[in-house]
């Protein structure tokens, strides 16, 4: 079987004909596309690595001892903090974020804290501090004209370097705009359901996002598509390799790789046709960078430089298993693995409905599982359904 079908499908515009009713849809990166201002939009990997890169160059992070850090209220503007750290040459300012983290670490209410006058607030961190049990803290200064107190965790947070994970990609994806297979997607065209993968990187269209607190980038490559099978209309039913992943050196959020098939990308930068979709997250515990060397980075690599033969495979090998050809073997088989008498009525119609016929493989039974799935407003409700659809499709390959 040729698993790389470059020409396949493809439109007059050079675009990909491609059936977004099959398989979930994916929202992470639309919400990452909705909430980021202009400036924490880059247009390429070498521009957002070298934000990131120039400012981890500007920093420090020290393990100190609370009882010796002196809060200071500024005299030029007496709503403003400062500490001053030991060994440290000048006062460092808390932003929002870490001003958060240091409340928390001594277990002071910080919206509270947020309230009251500089001073006053001044006065509750220092005893805060100076009782503090755990008797040291790490810190993490910036400085870009004035010291900036970035982040404030334990002593046995792990840091891992936003850099650290851009420079990871950039040794797979280049400059994230083309010159590797790896690139910034396309859009999806609905009134014609072509999937063009040809569109100008711009702050409107890129997926690559750092802020003060974190990172996010996402990439595909979708001028690879991939077959696995044919629709019902004996078009091939397409697909393409993306990756996005997430990362935070200030203690905002875990690091992360997620890897999955997928169908196309809306303007709105929903995924959609999604299968196959693995996640990897990890804490920054003590041992997270070793974590991050030896296990997320070469994760990334692997999917990058692998073969889709085994999605295929698997693929191929639920569609072909029939497990079940009358109503009642269609009932027995989704109510024997948990689902509804409800459940079952609206899978097997929504297949019927998509499919012009009943379920039968055990690819229909998932199809038909992801597709109620995405009508389902509570979120729990739908994971849970995505979750049994995976497993089914687990089963089979």
């Amino acid at each position: 079987m040729n698993m790389q079908v470059l020409d396949a499908g493809r439109d007059a515009a050079g675009g990909y004909k491609v059936d977004v009713t099959r398989g979930e849809r994916v929202g992470r990166v639309s919400s990452e596309w909705f909430s980021r201002p202009d400036d924490e939009r880059f247009l390429s990997l070498d521009e957002l690595a070298e934000m990131v890169r120039g400012r981890a160059d500007h920093s420090q992070s020290r393990l100190v001892e609370t009882s010796r850090i002196h809060v200071e209220v500024s005299r030029s503007n007496a709503e403003r903090l400062s500490l001053v750290l030991p060994g440290a040459d000048a006062p460092a300012e808390p932003n929002h974020w870490s001003f958060g983290q240091l409340a928390a670490q001594i277990g002071a209410p910080a919206a509270y804290l947020r309230q009251l006058p500089a001073a006053l607030a001044g006065i509750n961190l220092q005893y805060g501090l100076t009782s503090h049990r755990a008797e040291q803290i790490k810190t993490y200064e910036t400085t870009n004209g004035r010291v900036e107190l970035r982040a404030v965790t334990g002593p046995d947070y792990g840091r891992i370097y936003d850099h650290e994970l851009v420079e990871a990609v950039q040794r797979i994806a280049g400059n994230g705009t083309g010159d590797t297979r790896w690139k910034v997607p396309g859009v999806l065209n609905w009134s014609t359901g072509v999937y063009n993968p040809h569109v100008d990187i711009t702050k409107d269209t890129t997926t690559l996002y750092a802020s003060d607190r974190d990172v996010f980038l996402f990439l595909v490559d979708d001028l690879n598509p991939i077959e696995a099978g044919h629709l019902p209309d004996g078009s091939p039913d397409l697909y393409f390799r993306g990756f996005y992943c997430w990362n935070s050196e200030v203690g905002a959020k875990t690091l992360g790789i997620a890897s999955f098939y997928l169908r196309a990308v809306c303007q709105n930068r929903n995924l959609w046709g999604v299968e196959d979709f693995q996640e990897i997250t990890i804490r920054h515990s003590k041992y997270a960078a070793s974590r991050f060397a030896h296990e997320a980075a070469p994760a990334l690599t692997r999917f990058a430089n692998s073969s889709p033969m085994p999605f295929v495979i698997g693929i191929k090998a639920a569609r072909e298993k029939i497990v079940a050809r009358t109503d009642e073997d269609r009932g027995d088989f989704l109510r024997n693995r948990g689902f509804s008498r409800a459940e079952t009525a609206k899978i097997i119609d929504t297949v019927l409905a998509e499919e012009g016929r009943k379920p039968e493989s055990i690819f229909d039974f998932v199809q038909g599982i992801t597709a109620v799935a995405r009508d389902k407003s509570h979120q729990d409700a739908r994971l849970d359904l995505e979750g049994r659809a995976k497993k089914l499709l687990d089963r089979a390959a």
